[in-house]
């Protein structure tokens, strides 16, 4: 029979499944973050708290066994005991991100308050605790409460206390409306759960068993609010783990719990309502329930494609709507270098086509070098021409003929240029093929060959301006993460904005770095590093009679003095890094005894040397932005055999 009673117990037991499922899938979106964040790891203990407690009452809900009834209620009051102690521990470390660390009373009273949580835990499973079973009692099964149980209440609200006093100093240090803002969704967030729990510690009152209705909508709307608040408390924190900017955490976790515990949970009430159905006719594992699963699931994602773009712009970009739509196209209608080389080898194909010639090539020049050449036809025609070098050369210095189109021998080029915005015209490549045999080229084959070659050089001018824009954004990386570190880092603590450092390396970049190091005295991770695309190598190459090769192995040697401390070389700690550097790659010692050397593990060998490879990383950047460096003399082997003596 459906009653009411029913029915709220039925959306009780959803919600609760939704909230352990929301828990569940932002305990895996915090994954992403980074871990050496205090706040983000005592964020996981709170989401851990909460999956352990609603997983554990969703399944008790639905259980019909006594012992497993028991089993996992005894597993929820693990978590309830639990949570106090976490929720005073992220107090804690709250208090500190805004300025305010422990001078050791608040740091041991957190310990106090785990070494306690930890005992009433290991008292569960023998019922000190917690009691007995009641499996019969309404509205539904609990566990008997003892004298330890009246204990533990009091010892949950005081600490509950604590820890709203030490989140309230808190949001009143932070020095900025949106930090405050973010601080009290931390608040709320972390509330919610822990104040809503104390519904589960009056599970078994006569007022409730008299009372059901009013026991199932305050449980539904205990689970509204922790749901709720735990989105906001992962939207704050996000601020912490990651370098994200306020749109893009909006974006990322918007699609997250769409896909993720939006979905499962309709999906989940919709099979439990279906199921219900059934069990009112009899049949339990009636056919519509696969049918609902599988139908709302095929709806639901199929929706949310539709409709979740344009929900993210109207809902997070704002005023930014338009830059980011820009930005964002572009990844759409970026010309790849592959795309650039299919539509010129459209282009030579369709000039083969149109005048019955044997070859047509077009060679793509970076600066006043060839940096490709596309061909279509017969390659043995071209292996008898002049080298492509020989023709831009010819091209460069056809000044006084029409730049259009020239002859030279039995060939016909064309030059691919492009006129600029201010009026600089840019030979961009070459375009070549031999005269037709027994014919002149008419007007109407000129214009077809002029039509084709404009479009290849408009793809050719588009991509050298997009790689314009790619190296622009590439560099402004770096330092817009560190400004977005600061930003952040400063909206809670006041200190914040006068922290030291620099804009962090980039993983790619250290790994030039330590290729070129690798192949130090010579080798392919040296001569084609793109180390040596930088400013700085172009400007010492000059000292290197123009080897670029040898001024990046100066500029690397310069960086490691960088990391050398003041003073007579030691193989003590502070000349570790140096050391390091020096031993292993100057002087291509191996690794076990580069080890031996400096009585360290391999282990903690490369753990150092990682450390190394970073700051010589950043001494190169900072040497590329500044735009200086320290007069390089050439090396060479001599200095070589010296370095190891």
């Amino acid at each position: 029979m459906i009653t009411i009673t029913a029915i709220l117990e039925t959306i009780c037991q959803i919600l609760t499944a939704g909230v352990a499922i929301t828990a569940i899938a932002l305990l895996m979106y915090t994954l992403g973050f980074s871990f050496r964040d205090r706040l983000v790891q005592t964020f996981v203990l709170i989401l851990l708290c909460v999956m352990v407690v609603y997983v554990s009452e969703t399944i008790a809900g639905i259980s019909r066994t006594p012992l497993l009834i028991d089993f996992w209620l005894r597993v929820k009051w693990a978590g309830l005991v639990m949570w106090p102690a976490v929720f005073f521990h992220f107090s804690d470390t709250l208090l500190t991100l805004t300025g305010k660390p422990s001078r050791g009373r608040r740091r041991w009273l957190v310990r106090i308050i785990y070494a306690l949580a930890v005992v009433g835990i290991a008292l569960i499973p023998f019922k000190i605790t917690i009691g007995e079973l009641a499996a019969s009692q309404q509205p539904s099964p609990y566990l008997t409460r003892t004298g330890v149980t009246f204990l533990f209440g009091i010892f949950y609200l005081v600490v509950m206390v604590l820890a709203s006093y030490n989140l309230l100093r808190a949001i009143s240090r932070s020095v900025t409306p949106t930090g405050k803002r973010r601080l009290m969704y931390l608040f709320a967030g972390a509330a919610a759960p822990a104040f809503t729990s104390l519904l589960f510690l009056f599970h078994g009152s006569r007022f409730f068993s008299t009372f059901p209705d009013l026991f199932w909508l305050i449980s539904i709307l205990g689970a509204i609010l922790t749901g709720v608040f735990l989105v906001l408390m992962t939207y704050a924190v996000s601020f912490f783990g990651v370098p994200w900017t306020d749109r893009a955490i909006k974006s990322r976790l918007f699609r997250w719990l769409m896909r993720g515990p939006f979905v499962a949970a309709v999906v989940l009430g919709l099979t439990a309502i279906v199921r219900r159905y059934g069990e009112t006719l009899g049949d339990p594992y009636i056919a519509y329930v696969p049918i609902a699963m599988v139908g709302s699931i095929l709806l639901l994602e199929y929706s949310i494609t539709l409709l979740a773009p344009r929900l993210e712009k109207s809902l997070f970009f704002g005023d930014d709507r338009e830059n980011l739509a820009a930005i964002r196209s572009l990844e759409e209608r970026l010309l790849t270098k592959k795309d650039l080389v299919q539509f010129l080898e459209v282009i030579s194909s369709s000039i083969c086509d149109r005048l019955q010639v044997s070859v047509c090539f077009i060679a793509v020049m970076n600066g006043n070098k060839v940096d490709q050449v596309i061909h279509t036809g017969d390659v043995d025609v071209l292996a008898n021409l002049p080298s492509t070098e020989e023709l831009i050369q010819k091209a460069l210095e056809n000044g006084s003929e029409p730049r259009f189109m020239f002859v030279w021998g039995e060939m016909y080029l064309v030059a691919l240029e492009y006129v600029f915005d201010n009026q600089k015209t840019a030979l961009l490549g070459l375009c070549g093929f031999p005269k037709p045999q027994n014919q002149e080229l008419d007007q109407e084959d000129l214009n077809a060959v002029r039509f084709l070659t404009e479009r290849a050089a408009l793809a050719l001018k588009d991509r050298a301006l997009q790689d314009q824009v790619l190296e622009s954004l590439s560099a402004l990386q770096s330092e817009v993460d560190y400004i977005q570190r600061l930003r952040a880092k400063s909206a809670y603590d006041r200190q914040g904005i006068y922290l030291n450092g620099h804009p962090e390396v980039t993983q790619e970049f250290t790994d030039w770095v330590k290729d070129a190091l690798t192949h130090y005295w010579g080798g392919p991770k040296l001569t084609n590093n793109p180390l040596l695309d930088l400013k700085i190598v172009e400007e010492a190459s000059a000292q290197h009679e123009g080897n670029k090769t040898n001024a990046l192995r100066a500029i690397l040697k310069e960086a490691i003095e960088k990391t050398k401390p003041a003073g007579e070389r030691r193989f003590t700690g502070d000349w570790l890094l140096y050391n390091i550097l020096d031993l292993k790659f100057l002087q291509g010692k191996k690794v076990r005894d580069v080890a031996q050397r400096l009585a360290v593990s391999e282990a903690d060998l490369y753990r150092k040397q990682r450390v190394a490879l970073e700051n010589v990383a950043q001494f190169i950047i900072e040497m590329e932005r500044d735009g200086n460096h320290a007069e390089t003399q050439p090396v060479s082997e001599q200095t070589k055999s010296t370095t190891s003596d």
